[in-house]
């Protein structure tokens, strides 16, 4: 189990983790959410020991961090970094070895990954020939061939086109069923809500959300109404059930107001657009976020990008 009790981290006059405390359950997958510069990739890095907090304690199965400690954990940063000039196989292989793992062994469990992500055909090609996207699955292979018990992945779907985000988080919920534990950080709402068992959202480098996914959901939770359409809703906006939209152009994700139900928001809608779905359900994680800090002018960027499905860096 991981433990983070009361850091703070400063960088000059900038607090970038503001006394911060969580812990990371064994056997979970853990959502580090939030806004550009609120502190995700700085607690990552305290956390592997990369950096080292100005105050607080951080504990790995309740010791501090060791090298020993290391050879459980794989860690994939956010700032990529492979030798271009040498092949995939000599790369995997020598990563591999830095956490004591044997090239035969290596290279058996290389190929189990390299088939799973389509690419046992570039096993021999440098990594300068590879897209960014088959580097990244190539990276995250690199964190996980030493079979770790506890994975770091820091912004793993940034960049990546759907069919890739896809694959790599069918293979993140693998590993997690496989009884490894997984803590990653990303700006997607959309994908830490599919995944997740727990997030912790921070702003500024304080927590503002944190606990079970379907807990924060009740919590934060208003009756909310999913609606996919043909047409224009824009009507809505003045209807008294109605007290907010977040409005996609196919799509609306509508908050009623108090003393109103869903009924009167169907019967507004009949005849006026052609609906194909009309859900009463909890607010997405993407909603909750947005109502926490749609008030902070530093929030915008995570809320556009997760608008837009995709993942910026941290």
């Amino acid at each position: 189990m991981l433990e983070v009790r009361k850091v703070t981290k400063t960088f000059g006059d900038i607090t970038a983790v503001d006394s911060l405390s969580f812990t990371s359950p064994p056997g979970e997958i853990f959502g580090l959410l939030g806004p550009n510069g609120a502190g995700k990739s700085t607690t990552i890095r305290m956390i592997m020991n990369i950096i080292a907090p100005d105050s607080g304690d951080i504990t790995f199965r309740g010791e501090h961090l060791t090298e020993a400690h290391k050879n459980l954990i794989g860690y994939l940063p956010e700032e990529r970094g492979l030798y271009k000039k040498v092949t995939v196989f000599d790369m995997l292989v020598y990563l591999a070895s830095l956490k004591n793992v044997g090239k035969s062994e290596a290279e058996s469990r290389m190929d189990e990954w390299l088939k799973r992500f389509d690419l046992f055909e570039w096993k021999h090609a440098k990594i300068e020939e590879l897209s960014k996207g088959m580097a990244q699955k190539i990276q995250l292979i690199s964190s996980i061939l030493h079979d770790p018990e506890f994975i770091f992945l820091d912004e793993p779907f940034s960049g990546l086109d759907p069919v890739s985000t896809d694959v790599l988080r069918e293979a993140v919920v693998d590993l997690n069923k496989s009884g490894k534990a997984v803590f990653f950080s990303t700006h997607n709402m959309e994908q830490a809500e599919r995944i997740c068992h727990r997030v912790l959202i921070l702003n500024k480098g304080r927590p503002v959300i944190d606990g079970p996914i379907a807990e924060v959901k009740e919590r934060f939770g208003s009756r909310t109404i999913i609606v996919e359409f043909d047409g224009d809703i824009d009507f809505l906006n003045q209807h008294p059930a109605v007290n907010s939209i977040i409005h996609y152009p196919r799509y609306a994700e509508i908050e009623l107001a108090d003393g109103h139900d869903a009924d009167a928001v169907f019967q507004a809608l009949a005849g006026k657009v052609s609906v194909s779905r009309f859900e009463v359900m909890l607010p997405s994680l993407h909603k909750i976020f947005v109502d926490q800090l749609g008030g902070d002018p530093d929030a915008h960027a995570a809320r556009t990008g997760s608008m837009r499905g995709e993942a910026t860096n941290a």
